[in-house]
């Protein structure tokens, strides 16, 4: 019995920490209705995080800018808004071209999508 609970529990803790670091994401109309709100920039140099969009809901399981748009707002792990000006913005993004260059730039950001 004690072995079943210390298995349990491991299962539920991975399975918790697995799920936590998912990037599944939802833009919304409004900022009151967004988790953050982003920015796009014109260069990557300017941006805190370089994020690729990937085709698979599967492909964005860590925290690395690695982003899979869903259909529905229930879906999505974190609600944003695309703002007109950066000085609005909580992150501010660019789009990469390749999974390969998704990462974070500013490190004290990362928070946001834990």
């Amino acid at each position: 019995m004690y072995l079943y609970k210390i298995i349990l529990f491991l299962f539920f803790t991975f399975f918790c920490l697995k799920t936590s670091y998912s990037q599944k994401v939802f833009a919304v109309d409004y900022a009151s209705y967004a988790d953050i709100k982003v920015f796009v920039t014109k260069y990557a140099s300017q941006a805190d995080l370089l994020v690729f969009k990937v085709k698979f809901s599967s492909q964005s399981s860590d925290n690395v800018g690695n982003w899979y748009f869903v259909e529905y707002a229930s879906q999505a792990d974190k609600k944003i808004y695309y703002c007109k000006y950066a000085s609005e913005a909580d992150l501010k993004i660019y789009f990469v071209d390749y999974e390969s260059q998704s990462k974070w730039k500013k490190n004290e950001k990362r928070h946001m999508f834990f």
